[in-house]
């Protein structure tokens, strides 16, 4: 008999496609054992049931869809019925199969443990057939020719999983969607006017890009941005949100009706959403710290590849990662200054000193996320720089950034400082936002890698390394940087590495040193501003800043000082005064 691959949403599928079939659980099965107890033997509670040919039924009911096996012993039916969410089909080899059915499952309301059912098919194109059938009653899909041919060993959950699902812990995406569908983080951003304003100037500014175009919000959040697209005259926006945020987003659409009856607000992931028209322009807020955090660029890539047209728009359009080595000495302190609780011989008659080498790299394996001084950087800026109209996904998973610096000062190297900037590359005007040191201040701030080891160098001494970040199912990426300086003076042009530092950090876990005093107000520092200016006015084609550094770095000792005199942050405490000054 043909074997049926097709199906109709209203009616079952029916596939005699297996020649016989095994039991092997452990455990009592009442509903088996009842009617073929003459069939069936007891091996160290291993229960084997005779090879008897049979068929599997497809339907669904009030509980779900669901996969019927029948068999016939001595002119009796014996039917198991197994739900698919509640199941997993695995491939064992060319004819044969194993399904598990949870103990969660309806029909396994009454017992505590699953039952395993192994099947021998005929041919290895019925164990294929059988294969596409279960993905296409899973997926919930009526389309025929759907399903492939299963790896042994594999199982079809992982055919339903989208992109994001395969490659993100499900604890993290639970987390980070958490975190995202809650109103006071929201504000959080919006009450970044650096961001929000950006945003809103890049659209309005070039309405020619938005007027009478199809939008796509991806990662809409509270809708904002849709709402901006309308604004600028976008015929129609799909706003799409994966948290719970979308029914506040829905709301306030609904609470602004001149725009919001063009805005559609959609529940769910770019990856498995579907939109019946094409994009003319994407619109995002995919960065997270240091740019790539969150791994959202990855969704914001796939989203282009899915939804825009060849000629279409995005916002933003580029991105550039910025580095410089900096210097300074109280933070370093500070890190180092928190291990010293693990230097105590008789904690409660308990000698914590075992820990201590571990405790002082964990503080060091921390980025630094604050606000500083751009006085303490020692050499001019470079860059790194993404193209989101020409990335590809994959290539996100791992970026990997030569260091080259020259040392404008002499001083003692204490790592990397790094802050990001994104082009609004629009037909009317091109517009940055930059969270780089010095400008106005964002929820970003900046970040800093902080080498254990620092290193001592020269003015006009080359500082070299590389800083290579690989992307982890966190959500965001494991930082390996490494700091060298060349040999300097007599003996230079035999080349040779004077002195190196590398350090290991988790972009997931920073310090978050917001509460620290920030840098002087550079409004009495136009050089400074200068500096920054030249940073954001356009995207030179070279890879190095334009930054002009002062000839000795400032010490950190002065700028608390001025910072404590400005009253702009809050002091710091006696003790944390003291860890200072004593080093």
């Amino acid at each position: 008999m043909e074997i049926q691959t097709q199906m109709e949403s209203a009616a079952p599928s029916v596939l005699p496609v297996f020649t016989e079939i095994s039991l092997a659980v452990t455990g009592a099965l009442e509903e088996w054992n009842n009617k073929n107890e003459n069939n069936i033997k007891n091996d160290n509670d291993n229960w084997v049931e005779e090879a008897v040919p049979g068929v599997i039924r497809f339907d669904y009911d009030a509980n779900g869809r669901y996969a019927e096996f029948q068999q016939l012993y001595s002119g009796a039916p014996v039917v198991f019925k197994a739900y698919l969410d509640h199941s997993e089909h695995f491939r064992l080899g060319p004819t044969m199969s194993l399904w598990v059915t949870k103990s969660n499952s309806p029909s396994c309301a009454t017992e505590s443990f699953c039952r395993a059912i192994t099947i021998r098919f005929p041919t290895a194109a019925a164990s294929m057939a059988f294969a596409s059938t279960v993905q296409k009653w899973k997926s919930d899909t009526t389309v025929a020719g759907v399903g492939g041919e299963l790896a042994n060993g594999s199982s079809d959950a992982s055919l339903n999983l989208n992109k994001f699902d395969k490659k993100i812990e499900p604890s993290s995406a639970k987390m980070y969607f958490h975190y995202y569908g809650q109103l006071l983080h929201q504000q959080n951003m919006l009450q970044d006017y650096v961001r929000t304003g950006s945003y809103y100037a890049a659209v309005i500014e070039n309405r020619i890009d938005f007027q009478g175009r199809v939008v796509v919000d991806v990662g809409a959040g509270s809708g904002i941005l849709s709402l901006f697209a309308a604004q600028a005259g976008a015929k129609h926006v799909y706003a799409i949100e994966a948290s719970d945020m979308v029914d506040y987003a829905r709301k306030l659409v609904a609470g602004n009706p001149s725009l919001g009856h063009r805005i559609t607000v959609i529940k769910g992931k770019v990856e498995e959403v579907e939109l019946p028209e094409k994009a003319d322009v994407l619109i995002s807020e995919p960065m997270g710290t240091l740019l790539v955090n969150e791994r959202m660029l990855e969704s914001y890539v796939i989203a282009r590849d899915k939804f825009l047209s060849p000629v279409g728009k995005m916002f933003p359009t580029v991105g550039r990662i910025h580095m410089a080595p900096f210097s300074d000495e109280y933070l370093y302190v500070e890190i180092a200054n928190k291990a010293l609780f693990w230097q105590q011989q008789n904690y409660y008659g308990v000698d914590l000193t075992p820990l201590h080498g571990s405790a002082f790299h964990g503080y060091f394996a921390q980025p630094v996320v604050d606000a500083f001084d751009p006085r303490m950087l020692v050499a001019p800026s470079i860059y790194h720089t993404i193209d989101f109209t020409k990335v590809k996904e994959e290539e996100l998973y791992e970026i990997d950034i030569p260091l080259n610096f020259t040392a404008s000062v002499g001083t003692r190297v204490h790592g990397l400082a790094c802050w990001f900037d994104v082009l609004f590359n629009g037909s009317a005007v091109q517009r940055w936002l930059t969270t780089g040191p010095g400008a106005p201040t964002t929820h970003w701030y900046q970040l800093r890698c902080v080498l254990s080891q620092p290193l001592y160098v020269m003015a006009g001494q080359s500082i070299t390394g590389q800083l290579h970040m690989v992307a982890h199912s966190a959500q965001s990426y494991t930082i390996h940087l490494t700091m060298s300086a060349k040999m300097w003076g007599a003996g230079v042009d035999q080349g040779g590495i004077l002195q190196s530092s590398s350090s290991k950090l988790d972009l997931k876990e920073p310090y978050y040193r917001m509460s620290q005093p920030q840098a002087y107000a550079w409004a009495q520092d136009q050089s400074a501003q200068q500096l920054v200016q030249q940073q954001v006015n356009g995207l030179p084609s070279q890879q190095s800043d334009e930054t002009v550094l002062v000839q000795q770095p400032i010490q950190a000792s002065v700028i608390l000082q001025q910072q404590q005199q400005q009253q702009q942050r809050p002091s710091q405490t006696s003790e944390q005064q003291s860890l200072f000054f004593q080093s």
